[in-house]
């Protein structure tokens, strides 16, 4: 990470600092099973059995890992 050779003075700090904005998430909608549901793109899914516990992760159709 880049070092300051001087000091900088509290308003230059400040505004450095300012000037980053968080971007917002960008979720996907799906319709899965008559429900709608968002989540991350490009993301594995956890996959549940009607009980609730995890089976394994998909991404595209595709078990990718089990759980």
């Amino acid at each position: 990470m880049p070092v300051p050779k001087r000091r900088l003075s509290r308003s230059n700090t400040r505004h450095r600092r300012s000037a980053w904005k968080a971007a917002p998430l960008t979720l996907v909608k799906t319709i899965e099973n008559g429900k709608t549901v968002y989540s991350l793109p490009h993301r594995a899914k956890l996959v549940e059995d009607s009980a609730g516990n995890a089976l394994f992760m998909e991404y595209k159709g595709r078990k990718v890992a089990d759980a």
